[in-house]
């Protein structure tokens, strides 16, 4: 086997197992963080507002037990650009949900990918990190490409891909992307440089 192949594969393995909890959580997160943040181009405080978003959001959504029992959401804030991802079993529950989040401080816009759908369970999540590992390393794998800079996010099929980037890096990543198997769309949501 090419060591480029037994590398891609140590790689898939690698985001895979750290992507499911595996394998200590707060080693891998010092490592990767760093890397993260030294190529990250957005400011530090974007940096925290994305922190505080994703946990404000998270905290509104979920504290309505009601509306927690009809919804799957995943909040990804990237440059307080607000990706909502997952499932509503009503328009009205996903509206609401949208609401929410549009009247948060610091959020600057909401891109709405709520699906209205029975809840995923375990194996369509699974399937998703699966493919955002498999997308990740190929990135990784990709001589030129600095993966930092480009935040993956699939769910049911459909990846999302955030970053402050390049055109030309933004092209790339979908690019990437669209040749892993599973992969039903891919959506980009940067901010071009």
């Amino acid at each position: 086997m090419k060591p480029d192949k037994l590398l891609l594969i140590l790689f898939a393995i690698a985001a895979f197992t750290l992507s499911t909890g595996c394998v200590a959580p707060v080693l891998v997160a010092g490592a990767a963080g760093g890397a993260t943040v030294a190529h990250d181009k957005r400011s530090n405080q974007a940096m925290i507002d994305d922190q505080l978003i994703e946990t404000k959001a998270k905290d509104a959504i979920y504290a309505d037990v009601e509306m927690a029992k009809r919804v799957h959401i995943n909040i990804t804030s990237f440059n307080r650009v607000v990706l909502l991802t997952g499932e509503a079993l009503s328009r009205a529950t996903r509206d609401k949900v949208v609401d929410i989040v549009r009247h948060l401080d610091k959020v600057r816009r909401v891109h709405n990918e709520i699906r209205i759908a029975d809840l995923t369970g375990l194996s369509s999540r699974t399937n998703d990190t699966w493919i955002t590992s498999k997308i990740k390393t190929q990135m990784i794998a990709t001589r030129g490409f600095d993966a930092t800079r480009v935040k993956v996010v699939t769910e049911a099929g459909s990846v999302f891909l955030m970053g402050l980037v390049t055109k030309e890096i933004g092209n790339q990543a979908a690019a990437i992307a669209r040749e892993i198997s599973g992969v039903k769309r891919v959506v980009k949501i940067f901010e071009y440089l």
